[in-house]
């Protein structure tokens, strides 16, 4: 928000500046100075209008807010002081100017103090409702008083912070980049909810560092690792294309707004017994707050009710938090990415692997893989897209797909890349030919179309065809000869991973294969 301070400072030079440059003795003003301070007058309106449009964008979040009120400000003390060079032009009348944005600024903060007062006196809030956008916005906002407190007396939280910033410096880098390309599709779900941003960002760090496909021992999937039954009772799973809807960021944090909702009707104020939930199963979190009587979370006897992984995770994902919503106390620079969205239209069959390589990696130490598979989460890598197709991504990738992926030297490149197998290199055997990859004739309509799994991959009308394993085949090299998803083939025919055994003279049904 604007510093209405500055407003205040300025102000008050400004009016020992007009007791000084004030026009002396009401001297006549000719008409070309009267048209002349008409001329700043109307600048000073203009310059006033365009603060005010300014703060309601500061109000909506919007990151030109900021930039737009210095800039109108400027225009303001740049009114001010040709206005006291010029004869006739009132500087008084310009400095109310600064008198109402200074009201305006004074009211808002009197309202806005009104409210954190009559929010600090409900401390037992009714557990049967969910939280409203303001009063749990304020729970974790940049100034909330209580979750200062955390940061700092907390020792707990102050371990995390430290842990992020060392060791795991990499890890909160990474899920800050790609937090950025999704921010779109998932922060919506939590203003609509009233809950903070950061809390968001905290719980998706944690979880999955910002990877749509990332996936626990225990079977939770997805950015913000939801279990299948805990995804089912909040409208995640399997779609009717085969799609896990878990894996889909704007899905999962619809689904997580939901659950922290649900948690607040059910703890109150107390954050950490959310996460312990979100983490350790709110069975076991209703359990101990029923025995021990609502105590908070750092209670050591609630404490020690929760296994260790639950213990770590509480105050990670607040320290996450914090650092989210301060990183300049802490000497982070999180990385910038350009992540307006926009969407691009497959000119000619390509997978996620092609379509890394040859966009390249300008504007982006990693490159865009990660960007690509989280914005378009129903694609497997090595999953040959039909042309047509349109994928979620960036302005800047969909600049750089036409410059450098629709055609060219390095579109081919990437694909005699993605097409390589590697037993091209043995001597002696059968030769091997890389297999391009087919010209698709399916829409990528998915209401017209079945399609298998959570590829997207367009089944082919009639009976699936069959491949007779020779020596030397891998599952992975007979994907790509039929221009299939290799772990769809698995699937198909029943075979287990990691290694996804295969044996010569074996028959492999070729679902969902197009080639």
């Amino acid at each position: 928000m604007p510093d209405f301070a500055v407003l205040a400072r300025v102000s008050a030079c400004l009016l020992v500046f007009s007791s000084i440059l004030l026009p002396a003795n009401g001297q006549a003003q000719s008409r070309r100075e009267g048209v002349a301070a008409q001329t700043l007058a109307e600048r000073m309106d203009a310059a006033e209008s365009r603060y005010r449009e300014a703060l309601v964008k500061v109000g909506n979040n919007d990151p030109d807010g900021i930039t737009e009120s210095n800039a109108a400000l400027e225009d303001m003390e740049d009114v001010v002081t040709a206005c006291g060079k010029q004869r006739g032009c009132s500087v008084p009348r310009m400095l109310a100017t600064y008198k109402r944005l200074l009201k305006a600024g004074a009211d808002a903060r009197a309202a806005g103090d009104e409210a954190d007062a009559s929010l600090a006196d409900d401390d037992d809030l009714p557990t049967g409702n969910v939280p409203d956008a303001a009063s749990a916005a304020s729970l974790l906002s940049e100034d909330g008083e209580r979750f200062v407190r955390m940061v700092q007396f907390n020792p707990a939280v102050q371990a995390g912070i430290r842990r992020w910033l060392t060791d795991m410096r990499p890890s909160l880098m990474d899920s800050h980049e790609n937090y950025q390309y999704m921010r779109h599709l998932m922060s919506p779900a939590f203003k609509r909810s009233g809950l903070p941003e950061a809390l968001l960002f905290g719980i998706l760090a944690k979880e999955s560092n910002g990877k749509a496909h990332a996936g626990s021992r225990a079977g939770a999937v997805g950015p913000m690792q939801f279990m299948p039954a805990t995804g089912r009772r909040f409208g995640l799973g399997v779609d009717a294309t085969g799609f896990d809807t878990r894996y889909d960021p704007r899905a999962s944090a619809d689904a997580a707004a939901a659950y922290l909702n649900e948690r607040f009707a059910e703890f109150g104020n107390d954050i950490e017994m959310w996460l312990a939930a979100y983490n350790g199963g709110e069975g076991r979190a209703a359990r101990v707050y029923r025995e021990f009587g609502g105590r908070k979370f750092w209670d050591v006897d609630v404490y020690n009710q929760f296994p260790p992984e639950t213990k770590d995770y509480v105050p990670m994902v607040i320290a996450a938090a914090w650092l989210y919503l301060h990183p300049d106390e802490y000497g982070v620079r999180f990385p910038k990415v350009d992540a307006r969205p926009a969407t691009f239209t497959l000119e000619r069959p390509a997978s996620i692997y092609e379509l890394t390589i040859c966009l390249g990696n300008s504007g982006s130490r990693d490159g865009y893989m990660r960007a690509l598979r989280n914005l378009n989460p129903r694609y497997e890598p090595d999953a040959w897209i039909p042309p047509g197709t349109v994928l979620n991504g960036t302005a800047r990738l969909a600049n750089l797909y036409e410059r450098r992926c629709a055609k060219g030297e390095r579109a081919e490149l990437a694909r005699q890349l993605v097409l390589s197998d590697a037993r091209g290199a043995l001597v002696g055997g059968p030769p091997k030919k890389p297999v391009e990859p087919p010209v698709s004739t399916f829409t990528p309509d998915a209401s017209k179309i079945a399609t298998t799994v959570a590829t997207g991959v367009p089944t082919p009308p009639g009976q699936p065809r069959v491949h007779r394993v020779s020596r030397g085949d891998t599952l992975v090299s007979i994907a790509r000869q039929y221009a299939c998803d290799a772990g769809a083939l698995a699937r198909a025919n029943g075979l287990e991973g990691p290694r996804y055994a295969i044996r010569s003279g074996q028959r492999l049904r070729l679902e969902g294969c197009a080639n």
